[in-house]
């Protein structure tokens, strides 16, 4: 946590030296308990202007290519993001993100499975509904509305907690995780709507 910290603390500051960063709604997140956070993607800045805009650690899921580059492999590994596999079923990364939330942890995911080359929201892939139907967690939608051009805005919009309760069943069907997935799509494109 030490070591998240520190990271933390220095990608704060260049944010703040080199941006002006707004972030919206923050107290939509809870201080404690199990949290899915759900953001467009755009960016490789969107994890870490994620992460320094809530005082809880958050872990990412990431392409697993991004732990094989040197030094930055090693870093995204210890502020506590894991790997996943992009275009397939990753029961290792499913696992490891259930138990994270399982132990009341904060889980970032950008649904879209990759960054918009348009700037526009994508089609939301049904893993991020998939780990909030099977956990308890609260799932919050934010859009972040920025070109991350120096000393222009990056805004971090968090919204309203989304209520998935029609969609927790015993059994999950793929048109519940398709449902539950567009829902949340839905509430990620409003957050940018505000702002755009």
């Amino acid at each position: 946590m030490f070591f998240y910290k520190l990271v933390r603390g220095i990608v704060r500051l260049y944010f703040k030296l080199f941006f002006r960063f707004r972030v919206k709604g923050l107290a939509n997140i809870p201080n404690e308990g199990a949290v899915i956070l759900a953001t467009n993607h755009t960016s490789n800045y969107d994890p870490p202007v994620v992460g320094c805009a809530l005082d809880r650690q958050v872990h990412f899921l990431a392409k697993e290519e991004i732990f094989k580059v040197p030094i930055l492999g090693k870093i995204v590994e210890k502020v506590g993001s894991f790997p996943i596999k992009r275009g397939g079923n990753d029961r290792k990364a499913i696992k490891t993100g259930l138990e994270l939330l399982n132990s009341g942890k904060v889980l970032g995911v950008f649904p879209e499975g990759t960054r918009s080359k348009t700037g526009e929201l994508g089609k939301g892939l049904p893993g991020a509904a998939m780990f909030a139907l099977k956990s308890d967690a609260v799932v919050i939608p934010i859009g972040i509305v920025s070109n991350y051009k120096f000393f222009k805005t990056i805004i971090i919009n968090v919204g309203k907690p989304i209520s998935l309760i029609e969609y927790k069943k015993e059994k999950i069907s793929s048109e519940d995780l398709i449902s539950a997935m567009e829902k949340i799509m839905l509430h990620i494109q409003r957050q940018i709507a505000e702002y755009k």
